[in-house]
């Protein structure tokens, strides 16, 4: 099938070059001339493993094409993906203004039938706006919308794609699901999940809200177990053997950050607020998360007896999560502002977000940046790791002066760092 995707972000670009590995024609459309550029030229702006030599075999097979012309893509497909941003704005509720423009756009340069598929991440009640609009800027179009909302995990998009626990499809009418059924033809048909418009909108929202509940409980409870003796490390695992609960999301850690789980909370939230309904567990998400950065600083201040000035800090880990370039509520971000702020000098050092930190933290002094962790950490007075990157654990940290190590991800053992000769602290246990 022929498609059209408006937005060639992460989640756009992802899909696009998915739904060409399944067969059908892209043409995947952006506004901004630079990454079309880029993209024709066979450079992804993105770091996702897999994704460059997945574009690569996409374009010599002639299934995908990047272009500014929404038009004559138009032209082409009944189907038309609105992968565009949808950014927070200050009151929590997200800004769906691309979203809206791309509706509009759609609606004054079609003149044949068209499914019209939100793909970005929006608030119940968007995929009305969005037929209010078409109805009112082209009364004569024939159209249908739908909702598909995304469940990629940056670092792991192409297989949570290729191989979905559930693909949510949200339509209002026969022909709608037909297409989309079409689309997604060769994925088993239990994986397709059908539903209202305003259900699948909800769908994406509820999930990343449980998950992020369940990385703020697990934080939790590694403080009780730091507290009162107990490792967290067993009590995860036996909850995860709970077929009720799952082991996934079950890692304490330095808080959760990124594109999708800070932003779709609080869109939540927003929705909530205005309908008068009062999401209190959702609510007290959001400060437990915030305060879990600042503990997390606190934690490397007991490691340095409490004398943060002046101590040189070597921070492993950049991005909010490992395999990705993205910093967008990274837990080391925030870290390591309050760490200047507390006179630290600090040797920031990651495999992909270097870069992207650099422009982050531009303001802040003192300040060196690496991607080698060796040169980040020789002349470090603590080591701190923050981002679960698998690189880290064949790390020969006798390599560097420091035998103190702070490690937020709980990457190894600690009776055997320990055994090491190394004064190692972890989260959730006997420190």
């Amino acid at each position: 099938m022929k498609i059209t995707i408006i937005g060639s972000g992460y989640v756009g670009l992802v899909s696009g070059i998915c739904f060409a590995k399944l067969g059908h024609e892209i043409a995947c459309i952006d506004k901004d001339e630079t990454k079309i550029s880029k993209l024709k030229s066979g450079i992804i702006p993105i770091f996702e493993p897999g994704l460059k030599e997945l574009l690569d075999e996409a374009v010599a097979a002639k299934k995908i094409s990047f272009s500014t012309n929404l038009k004559t893509a138009l032209s082409d497909s009944q189907a038309v993906f609105i992968a565009v941003g949808t950014p927070q704005d200050e009151d929590g509720s997200a800004d769906l203004s691309y979203v809206l423009t791309a509706a509009k756009e759609i609606a004054e340069l079609s003149n044949s039938y068209k499914l019209i598929i939100t793909k970005s991440t929006v608030p119940a009640g968007t995929g009305y706006k969005i037929k209010q609009l078409i109805t009112q800027t082209n009364p004569q179009l024939e159209f249908s919308i739908a909702s598909n909302p995304e469940f990629l995990r940056e670092g792991a998009a192409i297989d949570d794609f290729m191989n979905p626990d559930r693909i949510v499809i949200g339509v209002e009418d026969e022909k709608a699901q037909k297409i989309l059924s079409e689309i997604y033809m060769k994925f088993p048909a239990e994986k397709l999940i059908t539903s209202d418009i305003i259900t699948a909108e909800l769908i994406k929202y509820a999930s990343n809200s449980f998950l992020a509940t369940k990385i703020s409980f697990i934080n939790e409870m590694a403080d009780l177990c730091e507290i009162v003796g107990g490792d967290i490390k067993q009590l995860a695992k036996a909850m995860g053997l709970d077929s009720r609960i799952g082991e996934k999301f079950l890692n304490p850690g330095p808080g959760f950050g990124g594109s999708c789980f800070p932003k779709d909370i609080m869109a939540i939230l927003n929705v909530a607020k205005e309908h008068d309904v009062s999401l209190s567990l959702i609510d007290s998400v959001i400060t437990s998360n915030k305060q879990r950065k600042i503990k997390m600083v606190d934690k490397i201040s007991a490691a340095l007896g409490g004398k943060i000035s002046g101590k040189k800090i070597a921070i492993l880990g950049l991005a909010f999560k490992a395999n990705t370039d993205d910093i967008r509520y990274s837990p080391a971000i925030t870290i390591i502002k309050e760490l200047v702020k507390k006179e630290a000098k600090i040797f920031a050092q990651d495999f992909e977000a270097v870069e992207n930190s650099k422009r982050e933290l531009a303001d802040l002094k003192n300040i060196s940046f690496f991607t080698d962790p060796y040169e980040a950490m020789k002349d470090a007075d603590l080591i701190v790791i923050v981002t679960e990157w698998k690189q880290y654990q064949k790390l020969d940290f006798t390599k560097s002066k420091t035998k103190k190590i702070v490690d937020l991800r709980n990457l190894f053992d600690a009776k055997k760092m320990r055994e090491q000769g190394f004064e190692y602290f972890y989260i959730g246990g006997k420190n």
